[in-house]
């Protein structure tokens, strides 16, 4: 009777799931976007929920909570209730923050469902219009006949950016002073102001002030160049051969959420990235697509933070 007892217990937890994926979302869903207004993975995060919201006929709250290179947000999602309704937008600092910080309040494996890949875009290397560096080689030569003379500034620790910082330091020789910024809106607010001299910055942050005039763009990070800054150089045509770094961003839930409700998200998400209009806007933005199902994108946050460990140690960055 135990056993027949066990078997009815699952079997009615099983359609209570089940109903519960029909009818989801019955309510208002939260997105907790792991950097500030105005970054790159805000940018990205606000286009596709406002379609997945006319979807859901529900809105996609988005809620940003910057700070401590995206694991704030991240211990916010890690903590929420496994039911669909709060979610986590983040950048690379997901898979880099395990190699950042020597304890961070989740588990990013166990803590989090992978649900997929929502884009990837480069980062374009701004300096401010009174820069003295007018193309990537003098920015280089600067820095290294005065090393750490220059400020680099960054989004939050064990963010994209300041992985992308790290790397180019490493690769070209160069010397910089980092500067940390909650998001890529201070950051290049302060090269606009000439109080910081340079800033990766995500494309979709920052090509608005490149076209006006506002900042000067010296390179882009991936090895191709950008479709929307086709006069841009990559970096390594300015004489760092072989560099390549792009930003990406993702989406999460927190751990236990049932599978046909990730399911459910995931082929929403899916059908917001695969329409037109969302994605001819969000590539004016600099942003690539490459879809991923819940398991590959998995298998892809693996091997970013295996790959971001191999960086973080190589560039002896000890561990906050």
């Amino acid at each position: 009777m135990k056993r027949i007892g066990s078997v009815l217990a699952v079997a009615m937890t099983a359609v209570a799931l089940q109903a519960a994926a029909q009818e989801y979302p019955a309510r208002p869903v939260r997105a907790i976007i792991a950097f500030p207004p105005g970054s790159g993975t805000d940018v990205i995060g606000r286009i596709v929920t406002q379609k997945v919201s006319e979807y859901w006929g529900q809105q996609v709250v988005a809620d940003n909570r910057g700070g401590a290179g995206g694991s704030i947000a991240s211990a916010i999602v890690a903590k929420a209730s496994p039911d669909g309704y709060t979610l986590l937008i983040n950048s690379n600092a997901h898979a880099v923050n395990p190699s950042f910080y020597a304890k961070l309040p989740y588990d990013t494996l166990k803590d989090f469902v992978d649900i997929g890949l929502i884009a990837r875009q480069a980062n374009v290397l701004i300096v401010p219009n009174s820069s003295p560096h007018k193309s990537l080689p003098d920015f280089i030569k600067a820095a290294k006949a005065k090393p750490k003379s220059i400020n680099f500034a960054f989004a939050g620790v064990g963010s994209g950016t300041h992985l992308n910082n790290v790397k180019f330091a490493m690769d070209s020789g160069a010397q910089f002073t980092d500067v940390a910024y909650k998001g890529s809106g201070e950051a290049i607010l302060d090269i606009i102001g000439g109080r910081v001299d340079a800033y990766f910055t995500p494309i979709s942050a920052g090509i608005g002030y490149i076209q006006s005039g506002k900042v000067r763009a010296l390179a882009i990070s991936t090895a191709k160049r950008s479709a929307q800054l086709p006069n841009v150089p990559t970096i390594a045509e300015s004489g760092v051969p072989g560099f390549d770094y792009a930003l990406w961003f993702g989406l999460w839930a927190p751990g236990g959420t049932p599978p046909a409700i990730v399911n459910k998200i995931s082929k929403d998400f899916t059908r917001a990235l695969e329409d037109k209009a969302t994605r001819e806007k969000a590539a004016t933005l600099g942003n690539e697509f490459n879809i991923m199902t819940p398991p590959l994108f998995a298998k892809f946050v693996r091997q970013q933070i295996a790959e971001s460990a191999k960086v973080v140690k190589a560039a002896g960055i000890t561990p906050q």
